[in-house]
């Protein structure tokens, strides 16, 4: 079956995001406006006689990269073919770019066939209550302290093309705690963001030169966070699986991140927590 496949619009992406929710991926409250912001075209919506049954991310990201997620079909149109007809749609949009993704581990193999390799693990960890964790450094600052150019600059050290326009809308949209940690002579070394979900609270992005300001951000950011919280965090930094530990949170989730064409070159020992395996 070969579904009508079209360019979800703003109001719809409350649907796709309830879509999510039943699939477990637990979505932020206001995440509708800022994931939109970060590539208006890149949300594909399939449809069967005008009824919406599937959806796709496949964003561009820059010239040069594109990410896809966001790939639901609805349960009970699953095995007609209408899920390999979105991923290619998606794939074609980001025809001539390295693509990412965070996939489950039982659909690496799959995603494998199609030219993706993995690059490394992404693993959620949750808690209740997190704990405070020591080795803290730097003071703590309301994100909007700080010129929006130079927390983008940080985000660009952990991310493969400028993303302003979602940073902007990740930041104010409401509901979302956004810190920034400086150090002792006033230089912005790190930011992070919490944001309410449909259960509990997330953190992330959390992003620090080095893991006294990611310990600080992160004590900020969960000490009063509505529980349970979660963070998730690319396995080859060793500081940040250990400042979750630190803090009393266990692994309850993992994704792989792969990509088709070489991997971009990011400051992974710079990421203490990833934005949504959504986007990237």
């Amino acid at each position: 079956m070969t579904p009508a496949i079209r360019v979800a619009r703003p109001e719809e992406m409350g649907l796709l995001l309830d879509w999510a929710a039943e699939e477990g991926w637990n979505p932020g409250l206001a995440d509708a406006a800022a994931f939109h912001a970060a590539d208006p075209g890149g949300f594909l919506l399939g449809e069967v006689a005008g009824e919406p049954v599937a959806c796709i991310a496949a964003l561009r990201q820059g010239a040069r990269h594109g990410f896809i997620g966001f790939y639901i079909v609805r349960p009970e149109w699953r095995g007609r073919g209408i899920g390999i007809a979105l991923w290619r749609a998606g794939m074609e949009r980001l025809a001539g770019r390295v693509v990412g993704l965070d996939g489950v581990v039982a659909q690496q193999a799959n995603y494998a066939r199609s030219g993706f390799a993995l690059a490394w693990r992404n693993v959620r960890y949750a808690a209740g209550a997190p704990r405070a964790v020591p080795g803290a450094s730097g003071r703590v600052v309301p994100a909007a302290e700080v010129p929006f150019a130079v927390l983008a600059a940080l985000d660009a050290r952990v991310f493969p093309a400028p993303r302003e326009e979602f940073l902007r809308a990740w930041l104010d949209a409401p509901g979302h705690q956004a810190l920034a940690v400086l150090d002792e002579a006033g230089a912005a070394r790190g930011f992070g963001v919490r944001r309410p979900c449909r259960e509990g609270s997330k953190i992330g992005p959390l992003t620090a030169a080095a893991a006294p300001f990611a310990r600080a951000l992160f004590n900020a950011l969960a000490g009063d966070a509505p529980g349970p919280v979660f963070l998730d965090l690319p396995e080859p930094n060793a500081a940040a699986v250990a400042l979750a530990r630190e803090a009393g949170m266990a692994p309850v989730f993992e994704t792989a991140r792969m990509y088709a064409g070489p991997a971009p070159r990011l400051a992974v020992g710079e990421i203490f927590g990833v934005a949504s395996f959504e986007l990237g």
